[in-house]
């Protein structure tokens, strides 16, 4: 019997007549994600670290061929069992356990939701300027003004709708946003370079930095920029008609369209240090600057690139998360009520102060911990059950995924194992440790800490569960 505490409608499996999503949808749901201004941001963040544009944009293309591994084998949780990723978490953290990672993967979803209404923010303030409002941009030691937290606020309660309209106003935006903004990225490319001759443009020499670029913590930080949408793909393939609709759709709209994307970003970048005097990290400050048509067509576009990201990728998720914690109180549109209200809380103009802040710090860290909970799932759904899960014990107490109390021991420490590892070298990173008080290699080894926590935790969640748990799907 279904257990009240841990089901709800939004988390019960989806019925035949819900899955309706084919691969064309899955493709404009990426190609949605993937034009946004973090996109752009990560590009134009990579050649203010050192690289050139040559390696910057394989390095995108790589990291998502190898993400969208992980993405495509969790993807097919979906479409088999109809469950969203908090329900998938408790096969393995239990069923009460699964609030741990639930929680770590929303407050994650948060920081973004608040990144990209920040991005919004600052499209929002100057789309007012070229309409001739007058606001004023940060006085000297401040990091955002008074006007530019108005036009925040005012972007984040947009959201609000969407959250509220569900999961299919959320394809609609989708299906109908991809083409407007390939049509607009496309656009600003072609304007650049018939301002600055290609070999000029992509003649620029490669940045000079302290240590020279960071390639393989660079390769980290990129992997862990999609490493959430790993982990709750399910939230979306649940809706799929067809393993295959998931599989070619995520294929077709997310290595490539990542790699072209960011080439926007290196493009922008460097015309703005040609044309402008000043390299923008920003598109909205690139395109400030562009006449007041090419400006408020671009900030618009931006607007809704960020608002289209920000739905699919950042409130959807948490709204699943958050639900896992009370499923008889909390639902689907409480949770990103939730998320939203969380997502005040952070400061994204402070964490995107500087391009190794967001790159590093950012995108390295929170991709270590999501790193370990994908090695997880995938080692318990793929070698532990073999993908077949006893969707009754999904949602009831006593059953199959009980354990001890509901938790599974096991996972955290796999958990903890994967993770800890990697915290001082991310303390250094981030400025709370001096270098020389933690050892080079601990340092090194944050450098690649997705992959290590992904693996270490795969590994010791394999050998920590009884023969009889993978033979039998025992209690432990």
């Amino acid at each position: 019997m279904t257990d009240p505490s841990l089901s709800n409608h939004d988390l019960v499996p989806t019925t035949s007549a819900q899955r309706t999503w084919g691969w064309k949808d899955f493709a404009a749901l990426w190609v949605g994600m993937v034009v946004c201004v973090p996109t752009y941001t990560m590009a134009s963040s990579m050649l203010d670290q050192g690289f050139s544009w040559q390696q910057a944009v394989w390095l995108v293309l790589l990291a998502n061929l190898i993400v969208l591994i992980p993405m495509v084998l969790i993807g097919r949780v979906g479409p088999k069992h109809g469950i969203p990723f908090p329900v998938l978490a408790r096969a393995s953290f239990g069923v009460k356990g699964a609030s741990l990672p639930a929680v770590l993967r929303g407050l994650v979803a948060c920081g973004w939701f608040s990144i990209n209404c920040y991005f919004g923010a600052l499209a929002l303030h100057s789309f007012l300027n070229v309409l001739g409002f007058g606001l004023a941009a940060p006085a000297a030691g401040e990091t955002i003004s008074t006007s530019q937290f108005a036009c925040f606020i005012a972007f984040w309660a947009l959201h609000l709708w969407f959250i509220w309209r569900g999961t299919e106003s959320i394809r609609l935006l989708e299906v109908i946003a991809a083409p407007l903004m390939i049509g607009a990225s496309a656009a600003l490319v072609v304007w650049l370079m018939m301002s600055v001759p290609s070999a000029q443009l992509f003649g620029l020499p490669a940045k000079e930095v302290p240590g020279g670029p960071n390639s393989l913590a660079a390769l980290t930080g990129l992997v862990g920029f999609w490493a959430t949408l790993a982990l709750n793909i399910p939230d979306f393939t649940r809706f799929a008609k067809t393993q295959r609709d998931q599989v070619v759709g995520q294929a077709i709209g997310l290595p490539v369209p990542m790699a072209l994307f960011s080439m926007v970003g290196v493009i922008g970048f460097s015309a703005s240090a040609i044309l402008y005097g000043k390299a923008e990290l920003f598109p909205d400050a690139l395109l400030a600057k562009m006449g007041p048509v090419a400006a408020g067509i671009g900030l618009l576009v931006i607007l809704l690139a960020n608002l289209t990201t920000n739905v699919a990728a950042n409130l959807v998720s948490p709204s699943y998360d958050f639900s896992q914690l009370a499923p008889s109180k909390i639902s689907f549109r409480m949770g990103g009520l939730i998320a939203a209200v969380i997502g005040l809380l952070f400061m994204p103009w402070k964490l995107l102060a500087t391009s190794g802040g967001y790159l590093f710090t950012w995108l390295g860290g929170y991709g270590t911990l999501l790193g370990a909970i994908a090695g997880i799932l995938l080692t318990d759904y793929y070698l532990i059950r073999r993908t077949e899960l006893n969707s009754t014990d999904l949602y009831r107490r006593g059953g199959e995924y009980e354990y001890s109390g509901g938790w599974n021991v096991r996972a955290i420490v796999a958990l903890l194992l994967g993770v800890l590892p990697c915290l001082p070298g991310y303390l250094v990173v981030s400025g709370v440790l001096d270098k020389s008080a933690v050892a080079p290699a601990l340092v090194t080894l944050f450098s690649f800490g997705w992959f290590f926590s992904l693996a270490v935790s795969g590994a010791v969640y394999f050998f920590s569960m009884p023969r009889q748990t993978a033979a039998q799907g025992a209690h432990a």
